[in-house]
C-alpha cells in the first residue's frame, strides 16, 4: 500500500515518469543483448557501411558490425560498469561517513583527511594514470571498480554531516542510554535517515562513471574490444564517421548517452524532492 502511494506521488511529476519511461526503454535495450544473432566481439560478419534497413535497424559500421546489436551490448555494458561503481562507492562512502560521524575526534579527522584528500587531487589525471598502468586488465568489473574508488569522498562528507547531526538528537541519547549497542544503533536508527541519501547520491554517481567511462574509452585506455557507449562513440570517430557522413553510427551512442544521462538527472533531482521534508510539507499543504 505504500508503495503504491509513494509510486502515485511520484508520477505525477513529468521529470520521473519521462525518466522512468527512458530507463525502462535502455534496459529493454540491453536486455536484448541476450539475443543477439552476433557476437560483439567479431568484425566483418555483415556487410560494412549499409544505411538502416529492416534487415539492419540501424545500419551497420566501418567494422562489419549491426549498429543496432552493438548498441544492445553497449547500454548493458555501461549501465552494468555505472552500478558497480555506483554500489562500491555507496558501501565505501556509507562505512566512512557513518564510523566519522559516530566516533568522531581522532577517527573522524583522519577520515575526513583522506576524503579531503580525494576532493582535493585531480581526479581524473589520476584514474588515467592508473587506467593507463592496468590498461591490459581493464574490463567491465576493474573499470567500475576503478571509478568507485574515487567516487565516495563528497559523499562521504555529505553522509557525516547528516550522522553528526542524528548524534545531536534525543533519540540518540535515548537509545544509549537504554544499553543500545552501537552496531544496533546505527543499524536501526541511523540507517533509515541515510538510505534515501545514499539512493539518490547513487544515481548521481552511476551518470558521473558513465562520463567518465566515455572520456577513458575517446582517450583510449579502456578496452576497446568491450562495447561500451564510450567505446562506440571511439570507433566511429577513429573510422571518421563524422567526415564521411555516416550519422547512424555516430548518433547511436551520443543519443544514447543524452537519453541516459538525463533520464538519471531528472530521476535523482525528483526522488530528491520528493524525499526533502520542505518539499513534502508544501506539497501536503497544497493538496
Amino acid at each position: 500500500m505504500l508503495i503504491r502511494q509513494i509510486s502515485k506521488e511520484l508520477f505525477k511529476d513529468y521529470r520521473f515518469l519521462f525518466a522512468f519511461i527512458v530507463l525502462c526503454f535502455l534496459i529493454i535495450l540491453a536486455l536484448l543483448s541476450a539475443f543477439s544473432p552476433y557476437d560483439p566481439s567479431f568484425w566483418f560478419y555483415v556487410p560494412r557501411d549499409l544505411p538502416p534497413s529492416w534487415t539492419n535497424i540501424l545500419g551497420t559500421s566501418s567494422k562489419g558490425q549491426d549498429i543496432f546489436w552493438q548498441a544492445t551490448f553497449a547500454i548493458r555494458n555501461s549501465l552494468i560498469i555505472s552500478v558497480i561503481a555506483g554500489v562500491v562507492s555507496r558501501i565505501i562512502a556509507i562505512l566512512v561517513g557513518l564510523i566519522a560521524g559516530y566516533r568522531g575526534r581522532t577517527v573522524d579527522r583522519v577520515l575526513m583527511f583522506l576524503s579531503d584528500g580525494f576532493l582535493v587531487i585531480p581526479l581524473f589525471l589520476i584514474i588515467v594514470m592508473l587506467a593507463m598502468l592496468i590498461r591490459d586488465k581493464m574490463n567491465i568489473v576493474t573499470t567500475g571498480l576503478l571509478l568507485a574508488i574515487f567516487g565516495w569522498a563528497w559523499d562521504a562528507r555529505v553522509i557525516r554531516s547528516q550522522i553528526l547531526s542524528l548524534r545531536e538528537r534525543e533519540f540518540t541519547q535515548t537509545a544509549i542510554l537504554s544499553g543500545t549497542g552501537t552496531v544496533k544503533l546505527v543499524l536501526k536508527e541511523y540507517l533509515p535517515y541515510i538510505t534515501p541519501l545514499a539512493f539518490s547520491t547513487l544515481i548521481n554517481n552511476m551518470s558521473w562513471a558513465i562520463g567518465m567511462e566515455i572520456t577513458l574509452s575517446i582517450v583510449g585506455l579502456t578496452n576497446m574490444d568491450i562495447p561500451t557507449l564510450g567505446t562506440m562513440l571511439k570507433w566511429s570517430l577513429n573510422y571518421q564517421s563524422l567526415l564521411l557522413g555516416r550519422w547512424n553510427w555516430l548518433l547511436t551512442p551520443v543519443i544514447l548517452s543524452i537519453l541516459l544521462f538525463i533520464a538519471l538527472y531528472w530521476l535523482s533531482i525528483s526522488i530528491s524532492e520528493y524525499l526533502d521534508p520542505r518539499t513534502r510539507v508544501q506539497r501536503v499543504g497544497g493538496e
